[in-house]
Order: structure tokens, then C-alpha cells, then sequence
């Protein structure tokens, strides 16, 4: 029984320690260019978690406005952002981060939500008032996965009938 409470007290301990150092919305440092260097969670983030969350249409839903072609078997891939194949070869760690993070500090004018900022925002229902749509380590996650989109490909995903071939890589 000691065993078992030592066990679960470290288990607690170490999976609380890894919020606790998250960085706040309010303390993260942008770049002059918008990138943000720094890890949130100082965690590695789980690619395969942040592919789920990629296409979640009810937490990340980055599908509405971008296509992927890793993710052929969903419906309705968006066209307003840019494709996403080869993201991870346009722009490096620290810009997907700040890209994630507040999107407007690299792209001004977009209408890209920033997925970690919890303030600012105009006509804010009061449930999300204080609230990030991502948390921390689910950024991490989402730039894990983004980091693995390396290749471009073609054709486009709506064209499920043809090869998935890289054109390019």
C-alpha cells in the first residue's frame, strides 16, 4: 500500500509539474517577427495528439480553413488559410509556434484565431471570457504534428482517386 502512494504521489507530482511550469498567455515573448522561441511547457509535445487535434472540429478545427493532404479521409477541408502540406519546410519551429500562438503578430489583417491568447478580443461570449481555445501543451502537440508536414503533395486532397505521391520534397 506504501508502494501505491508513493507511486501515485510522484505520478501526481510529475504530471502537475508539467503545467505548473506553462508559460501564461500574458508572459509569452514574441520575436520581432512574431516567432516565439521558448516552449510552453518545456514538454515535447505528441505529434500524434496534435494531429487529433488538427482535425477536432470542436477544440482546434484548423480543417475549416486549411487543406492537408495527411488527412484525406476527413470531409471539407477549408480553402481560406494556405494548404498545409509542407508547412514544416516553409517556416521554421519558432514562427509555427508564434503562428499558433497570436497569428497577427506575423500576418496583420488575418483572420486567423490565435489559439493560445486570452484577452483582447471584442464581443467575447462570457463562458470563454479569460479562456485560451488551446491549452499550452495541446500548442506543443499541434506544432509537434505541423512539424511532421513535411512534404508538399499532389493532387489536392478533394481528389481522393489519384496517387499521394510527393511532387516535391
Amino acid at each position: 500500500m506504501k508502494l501505491f502512494a508513493k507511486v501515485a504521489f510522484a505520478a501526481a507530482f510529475i504530471g502537475s509539474a508539467s503545467f505548473a511550469g506553462s508559460i501564461t498567455p500574458s508572459d509569452v515573448a514574441f520575436g520581432e517577427d512574431g516567432e516565439v522561441t521558448a516552449s510552453l511547457t518545456g514538454v515535447v509535445g505528441d505529434a500524434a495528439n496534435g494531429r487529433k487535434l488538427f482535425m477536432n472540429r470542436k477544440k482546434g478545427n484548423c480543417l475549416a480553413c486549411h487543406v492537408n493532404s495527411d488527412m484525406r479521409e476527413q470531409s471539407f477541408h477549408g480553402e481560406v488559410g494556405p494548404e498545409l502540406d509542407g508547412v514544416a519546410v516553409r517556416w521554421n519551429t519558432a514562427e509555427l509556434r508564434g503562428i499558433l500562438l497570436k497569428s497577427i503578430m506575423m500576418f496583420e489583417g488575418t483572420i486567423m484565431p490565435s489559439f493560445y491568447w486570452d484577452s483582447g478580443y471584442e464581443r467575447t461570449l462570457k463562458k470563454f471570457v479569460g479562456k485560451t481555445i488551446l491549452e499550452a501543451q495541446e500548442v506543443e502537440d499541434v506544432l509537434a504534428y505541423l512539424s511532421t508536414c513535411l512534404l508538399y503533395t499532389s493532387p489536392s486532397p478533394r481528389d481522393l482517386s489519384t496517387s499521394r505521391m510527393p511532387s516535391s520534397a
